[in-house]
């Protein structure tokens, strides 16, 4: 709140010590981005081996159970241009963001072309007009975001761990609280669409649709080319942007296909949410939580492709 662009990073464990401030953040609408390093787990786990155990972890571990933005980077592109979209997020909407990264990820090393690299344009904070009163946790320039406060000014600014009203103040009266809990929620919840990172290979002749995120997509990519090299057919979303939940981008593929099939490592967290979106259409799951990879063969295995 001072000005300057804050990160962090962190493994599992250390996400479990930090769930108090990231509640804190949520509640005082701080900007802020977390990246999560997932390793086996749980404790200290293996701490050299990777996984995906945290992704409901960081979506429930605040206190309140408002809605976060979980980002998950698929390569080391993906780790430098998700971390500045990132940025971008926690201050247009005030908030933290987490990068669902993987120990895999984090230890590889691979060349970039920079000139291809298409990095995001940097979004500069809203700050609140001289001419306007300043409500550090009223609705701001964009629906139900605060304002800024420029630097080196003669207001005001606020901030308890407590409920509050628009303007910092503690209070109990239960309209206000209502009002704010709900702004919180909706500023996030009304913008999914301008929220939602993914990548959609859809074949047009497959009944098969894989779901996948993180560095399973890497293997995920292999798997989906030798299928179809041996004459299959399967389609492919990478989702980028895990929370929110982006649910009409994931209805409308699942919409294409007659059978889903998700593959994360770790014993079945994501896919809860696949679940829930796909009605009668069956969902299928693979996990791996052992310290290993998931091969293309694994996955073309489990597919029956």
């Amino acid at each position: 709140m001072a000005g300057l662009k804050a990160m962090t990073a962190t493994s599992g464990p250390g996400i479990s010590l930090y769930s108090e401030q990231i509640s804190f953040a949520i509640g005082g609408e701080i900007p802020l981005v977390i990246v999560d390093v997932q390793r086996l787990g749980p404790s200290t786990g293996s701490a050299t081996k990777g996984a995906d155990g945290d992704i409901q972890f960081l979506r429930w571990s605040n206190s309140g159970g408002l809605p976060v933005i979980v980002l998950a980077p698929v390569d080391v592109t993906d780790c430098y241009t998700l971390t500045v979209r990132a940025f971008n997020l926690s201050e247009r909407f005030r908030c933290p963001v987490f990068l669902a990264s993987n120990k895999e990820t984090a230890m590889t090393r691979e060349s970039v072309d920079l000139v291809s690299l298409q990095i995001p344009s940097v979004v500069n904070r809203n700050h609140c007009p001289p001419d306007r009163e300043f409500l550090p946790f009223g609705p701001g320039g964009e629906k139900d975001v605060p304002y800024f406060l420029p630097l080196g000014g003669d207001r005001l600014v606020r901030q308890t761990s407590s409920t509050h009203d628009e303007y910092g103040y503690i209070t109990g009266d239960t309209e206000t609280i209502a009002r704010g809990i709900r702004r919180m929620e909706n500023k996030l919840l009304g913008a999914i669409n301008s929220l939602s990172l993914f990548e959609y290979d859809r074949d047009d002749s497959a009944d098969t649709l894989l779901i996948v995120y993180g560095v399973t997509a890497r293997a995920a990519r292999v798997a989906v080319q030798r299928i179809r090299d041996a004459g299959g057919a399967v389609s492919l979303l990478i989702l980028k942007t895990l929370f929110p939940v982006p649910e009409k981008t994931i209805q409308r593929c699942i919409a294409d296909a007659e059978r889903v099939m998700v593959i994360e490592m770790n014993l079945g967290q994501y896919v809860r949410e696949i679940e829930r979106l796909a009605g009668s259409k069956p969902v299928e799951f693979h996990g791996r939580m052992d310290g290993k990879l998931i091969s293309p063969a694994a996955m073309c295995e489990v597919m029956g492709l």
